[in-house]
């Protein structure tokens, strides 16, 4: 359990940073201004107060599509004041996306910013939706001093959409107490002090920019820049004029960064620190370090639980593994493991599992979907649907999703083992390996490759290279070659529009 110092929710936590602080300290920025601590109170008590007024209470949800701005994160501490739900959503989604979630989640209120994602939202939900559609500005001008809810650690603090790159997104049903352990421990891991300053790339309607990013800087009383979106071309320049020193990013960027002609922007910042997941190579994590003077360090999570893995600080890493258990820096050792083989036995040391989870910091479950949270949380026990391996010494490494293995001519394929050669190959920026039907009623393996700038890549030729490094049933039916691979929002590869 969590001492009582500790903040237990999202409210109580930002109200303990206006103390501690004096609420004067310089938090949320972006290109349209800086906010401070209490600047962010004084906003999600007027939002409140509005949604208030249109009939939110405890337990409602409170749809948030204004992307990577302030905006959202006030509207999100403004629904959790209320004891409501914080359901961030992509703007940038279809009609259709967006009234399918929308109807999923049954949103009191929808927030956004511009006549095009209003209509966008009106043509997906239809007259006959009972959500109040409104603006930031709509919320905020009819009052203050808004209704403090009776808000509980095990309440449900946001709905997270997961990224659906292999199906339907599910609702991940997020609690104030995994944010706010999250907020105290994020910083730890890291090394985060006073004088750092974190950039904002990845989506505010996804896990890693909420709890780590957000909440984190928030605990730790240090400047968020947020951006709009991730651009490679604007990256560098985006940075420097920040004046940041960390960020969080996905495998993706990483890759693209590298693939890019060098230039002097490229060490022209204040950026010291990385966090990524997953692991890459070592090649390309030491050519990125040393090409941008950064430090890289690697983590695991998900949406499910933010407490996974990450690199131990002050140990010699080891490069292509995602660490060791992530632990509270004050409560200690609250998180737990199992590698799991297909039997429910534990596997033994450097043999492939499912990676179990149990800590604190993990969802309630998936929103109206009992089956699927039946199949996840077992006996207090987060099936994360990971294939790892752990060793002697306690050190993870991905082997693969286990939705992702394959069959092929008698064996088991993970694709991530694939694509990890094809990405040592040196043209070679991104790289996806997917199954399809065979006649022999197996899988045909597909690689699909994006050529770094200024590369070609030749199939026979990388195919040829998969020869001389795995096993002639790993090695792909064909490789196709793409300009550039399909993303999620969250810059992960979509396999799902590969198949």
């Amino acid at each position: 359990m969590i001492e009582d110092t500790l903040p237990e929710t999202i409210p109580a936590l930002l109200a303990s940073r206006v103390v501690a602080t004096g609420g004067e300290q310089p938090w949320i920025r972006t290109e349209r201004g800086e906010w401070t601590v209490r600047d962010a109170a004084t906003l999600a008590d007027r939002l409140a107060f509005g949604l208030a007024e249109r009939g939110v209470v405890r337990g409602d949800r409170v749809a948030i599509l204004t992307g990577n701005r302030e905006e959202t994160v006030f509207a999100w501490l403004a629904a959790n004041r209320l004891g409501a739900i914080a359901v961030p959503m992509d703007p940038a989604s279809r009609p259709a996306e967006l009234g399918a979630l929308l109807a999923h989640c049954r949103a009191r209120v929808v927030v956004l910013e511009s006549d095009d994602v209003r209509a966008r939202v009106l043509a997906g939900v239809g007259e006959t939706s009972r959500s109040s559609v409104v603006t930031p500005e709509e919320l905020a001008s009819s009052g203050s001093d808004a209704p403090d809810a009776a808000v509980e650690p095990e309440d449900v603090a946001v709905l997270v959409y997961t990224s659906g790159t292999t199906g339907r997104p599910k609702a991940v049903m997020q609690t104030h107490r995994t944010y706010v352990l999250t907020a105290e421990a994020y910083p730890s891991w890291l090394g985060l002090g006073s004088a750092d300053h974190l950039y904002g790339c990845l989506p505010l309607f996804h896990i890693n920019a909420q709890a780590y990013a957000t909440m984190g800087s928030l605990w730790a009383g240090i400047p968020l820049t947020l951006v709009e979106r991730f651009s490679a071309s604007r990256f560098w320049g985006d940075v420097a004029r920040s004046g940041a020193t960390a960020l969080n990013a996905v495998g993706a960027m990483i890759h693209i960064l590298l693939a890019r002609p060098e230039s002097a922007a490229d060490r022209a910042h204040r950026l010291r620190l990385v966090y990524a997941a997953l692991a890459l190579p070592e090649p390309q994590h030491r050519a990125f370090e040393e090409r941008f003077g950064v430090q890289m360090i690697v983590g695991y999570g998900m949406s499910e639980s933010t407490f996974g893995t990450v690199w131990p600080r002050g140990v010699t890493p080891r490069h292509g593994t995602m660490g060791t258990l992530r632990q509270h820096p004050r409560l200690g050792a609250i998180n737990r493991a199992r590698v799991v083989r297909d039997d429910g036995s534990d596997a033994a040391p450097d043999e492939p599992g499912e990676l179990w989870l149990s800590n604190p910091a993990t969802m309630r479950g998936y929103w109206e979907d009992e089956a699927a949270t039946r199949a996840t949380l077992v006996d207090g026990w987060l099936r994360t649907g990971d294939l790892v391996r752990r060793d002697a010494d306690g050190w993870y490494t991905f082997v693969s999703r286990i939705k992702d293995v394959l069959r092929r001519r008698g064996h088991n394929v993970a694709p991530a083992e694939i694509e990890a050669a094809l990405l040592e190959h040196p043209s070679v920026a991104e790289a996806a390996v997917i199954g399809t039907p065979s006649a022999l009623g197996e899988d045909d393996l597909v690689a699909f490759v994006a050529p770094r700038a200024g590369e070609t890549c030749a199939p026979d030729t990388l195919l040829a290279w998969l020869r001389d490094r795995l096993s002639a049933y790993k090695v792909p039916d064909r490789i196709e070659v793409r300009d550039a691979l399909p993303k999620t929002a969250t810059e992960r590869i979509a396999k799902h529009l590969l198949r």
